[in-house]
């Protein structure tokens, strides 16, 4: 999916997420594995962020994770998340 406006495109990886939640500790932890560079959004350190993270998504559900070309995942699968990061490098080399 796509963000709609260009606002809301962050320059690099962003992922809005929160510890207590068992899919951001995982797409969190793919990411790491992976050596990416990325921006974590803790919402329980700013919860103000939950409505950045929801006017993204258009939905409550966490992690969401955006690249800069304004795709997002919303509670993204090891393997559709994975895809999307071997595609980013791709695009980026």
């Amino acid at each position: 999916m796509t963000i709609a406006s260009p606002a809301l495109t962050p320059a690099r990886i962003t992922m809005y997420g929160a510890d207590w939640c068992g899919d951001c500790r995982r797409s969190k932890a793919l990411l790491d594995r992976r050596g990416i560079d990325y921006d974590y959004v803790d919402l329980i350190a700013t919860p103000e962020a939950a409505d950045t993270a929801k006017a993204i998504s258009g939905r409550t559900n966490i992690p969401v994770v955006i690249f800069p070309d304004g795709e997002h995942f919303t509670e993204p699968s090891d393997a559709e998340l994975g895809a999307k990061l071997d595609a980013y490098a791709e695009a980026a080399a």
